[in-house]
């Protein structure tokens, strides 16, 4: 395993190239194919950028903090190089007029884009296996699933192809997969990143993070993708500043409501023992409760497919994306197109989230979800006047096996569980692998902070780094 930043001196100093190592990866994604977790690659594209900052190597020009360094996108996020599908028959053919703005200030750093990863279908669901392309096996165990929706991302992470991926966190999609694949998976608070370029699921809880190896590599790439942008008016303005010290003798709260017998008992103890080692490092750790938590899904499940109905409104067969062929009538364009173009999944959440708005039961249940949210966000609020941070199981389980939920949704939506509180209420969090099950199945702690604390979650999550956990 090679960190971004002993990758990018390598390159800076001589000792490689970007066309090298970029190549090198190429060939790493090609080995790695029967995991299905890329969709396309970028080749022509990558390698003559790698050339370029090659050249600016060699005339004495500074290429960026990430120069040469290859990664992968999800791909929900528009980039060059290669189609975007969303992992959809409705944008099999889709060719990105522009990029997504974190993709290009990861480029401007000089980071350079091999590929475009699998996911669940316009980022709907838990396990990649709702893709129209086909599903994404676990990096740790083939039959298991890879998690979702930005399972691709999380598995060519942990299996080295490239030193980061990027990834969407809508109610988990970055830390879930983290968790099951063993490696650092990053949501920021909302408004932290631009989610400019990248196709909308529920715009109220959408954010761009990443997956790294180590805490610091995250700390790095969130800290070029973060910032103001005018063209997506719910950025924040800078505030993102790495700490120069390691935090000391933080207040820390286990939420209880996680850690119940509904949990696997592998997962309690494994986020026990870090809770240890959160003190041996000199915090303290208590247990905290957050009595909302047990009402965020149905708050999600109501407040997400209200917004996801409304942004997939746009795929309609006329302007772009598919268009099904035969129909001599406006309306049958209209549903052919839509029922040749999305998922079951998709689907679903358009149905659930055309009832919820509808009228007469507007006021009953997407008006009541969204007090809910309030409580829960007063909640965290209160919560955070006593604990710096909390924490919680990432999953409740490790990864499941491939087929093992597909038929029953509400199983499918608990794997989120521990992940949508924190999204509902913007806040950052970050999946830390702590242990590896007794069947070598990777299992994540998750570390939650306030609104515009990521830098204090960085910093805890790299000082506690490592431990006994074996990638």
């Amino acid at each position: 395993m090679v960190t971004i930043t002993e990758l990018h001196d390598r390159i800076v100093r001589g000792e490689s190239t970007a066309r090298s190592e970029v190549e090198a990866a190429l060939e790493r994604a090609e080995q790695a194919s029967g995991y299905h977790a890329l969709l396309s690659l970028t080749r022509e594209r990558a390698l003559e950028r790698a050339d370029l900052v090659d050249a600016q190597i060699k005339n004495g020009e500074n290429p960026g903090v990430l120069a040469g360094v290859p990664f992968v996108v999800k791909d929900n996020f528009l980039a060059f190089g290669a189609p975007t599908t969303a992992a959809s028959r409705m944008l099999e053919d889709f060719t990105a007029p522009l990029q997504a703005e974190v993709v290009e200030r990861l480029e401007h750093a000089g980071a350079i884009c091999i590929g475009k990863s699998n996911l669940d279908a316009f980022a709907h669901g838990g396990s990649t296996e709702n893709s129209a392309f086909g599903v994404t096996n676990n990096a740790h165990d083939m039959t298991k699933v890879a998690g979702g929706s930005s399972g691709g991302s999380a598995v060519v992470t942990a299996l080295n192809i490239v030193p980061f991926a990027l990834g969407s966190d809508t109610g988990g999609s970055i830390r879930e997969p983290a968790s099951f694949n063993g490696v650092y998976g990053y949501k920021p608070t909302y408004g932290m990143t631009s989610r400019y370029g990248v196709v909308a699921m529920a715009s109220s809880t959408d954010t761009m993070g990443c997956f790294t190896t180590t805490a610091a590599d995250a700390e790095l790439v969130m800290g070029i993708m973060a910032g103001k942008d005018p063209k997506d008016s719910t950025t924040l303005n800078d505030y993102f500043a790495p700490l120069a010290e390691a935090p000391k003798s933080l207040k820390i709260g286990l939420i209880q409501e996680s850690m119940t017998d509904d949990v696997d008992p592998e997962v309690r103890s494994a986020v026990t023992a870090y809770a240890d080692t959160l003190r041996a490092a000199g915090h303290t750790v208590e247990s905290a409760s957050l009595p909302m938590s047990k009402y965020a899904l149905a708050i999600y499940y109501i407040v997400v497919p209200a917004e996801v109905t409304s942004n997939l409104a746009r795929y309609d067969g006329v302007r772009y994306g598919l268009r099904a062929d035969g129909v001599k009538a406006l309306a049958d364009l209209y549903g052919l197109s839509r029922d040749q173009g999305f998922m079951p999944e998709n689907k679903r959440r358009i149905m659930i989230g055309s009832y919820v708005l509808s009228s007469g039961f507007y006021d009953a249940y997407f008006q009541q979800a969204s007090k809910a949210r309030t409580l829960l966000i007063n909640e965290y609020n209160d919560l955070f006047k006593t604990y710096d941070v909390l924490l919680s199981p990432t999953a409740p389980t490790p990864a499941f096996g491939i087929g093992e939920n597909t038929d029953d949704p509400v199983k499918m939506y608990l794997a989120d569980i521990m992940t949508v509180p924190p999204s509902l209420a913007g806040l950052p969090a970050i999946n830390v692998p702590v242990a590896k099950s007794g069947a070598g199945l990777p299992i994540g702690a998750q570390l939650i902070a306030p609104a515009q604390q990521d830098a204090l979650l960085f910093a805890l999550a790299k000082q506690t780094e490592g431990g006994n956990y074996d990638r």
